[in-house]
């Protein structure tokens, strides 16, 4: 049960940080995704996902995310995140998972949509010796889980699809 504990450490430097960003005030918004962040917390795979995605940033203003949401709370806007958990789950093979949970849009709200707990699904694995997320899963509304390296995946690709589209538009054979 130990690496379950030790499976928490990584996933508590991004929940920190996500609870940070929607605390509202004057604090500076941390990047999840920042350098240090991509070596130290994450996976070497997931780091080298994300930095491919990261070539074809989304339309906002700092201009170097791939994203054009916050990938924690799967949402542009959400409230001060409140009762945050995380949870360590019994490893499967290689891989544990860490579950947090917290409600994210209370502010919004008393409709029971707003009160609802959200649940993001972490699953880490040892690199060189320490714990490092390997994958972020949300669920959306319908209930379908995202691997957030599959929707990195997806963009590279998407990105890497359109020049050639553009090009037969332009040279119709």
């Amino acid at each position: 049960m130990a690496l379950a504990a030790d499976a928490t450490a990584p996933v508590k430097v991004i929940m920190d940080a996500t609870v940070s960003n929607w605390a509202g005030g004057d604090s500076d918004w941390q990047d999840i995704f920042d350098e240090s962040k991509l070596k130290d917390v994450y996976s070497k795979d997931f780091a080298a996902k994300y930095q491919a995605a990261a070539q074809f940033p989304a339309a906002d203003e700092d201009g170097i995310s791939p994203f054009d949401y916050d990938v924690i709370v799967n949402a542009q806007d959400a409230c001060p995140l409140e009762d945050m958990k995380l949870a360590g789950q019994p490893p499967k093979g290689d891989v544990t998972e860490v579950l947090a949970t917290f409600k994210k849009s209370t502010c919004m709200g008393s409709d029971v949509d707003y009160q609802k707990t959200t649940t993001v699904r972490f699953e880490v694995i040892q690199e060189a010796g320490k714990p490092v997320i390997d994958d972020i899963i949300t669920i959306d509304d319908n209930g379908n889980p995202s691997s957030l390296k599959s929707v990195m995946q997806d963009l590279v690709k998407q990105q890497q699809q359109q020049p050639s589209d553009q090009q037969k538009l332009a040279n119709p054979q």
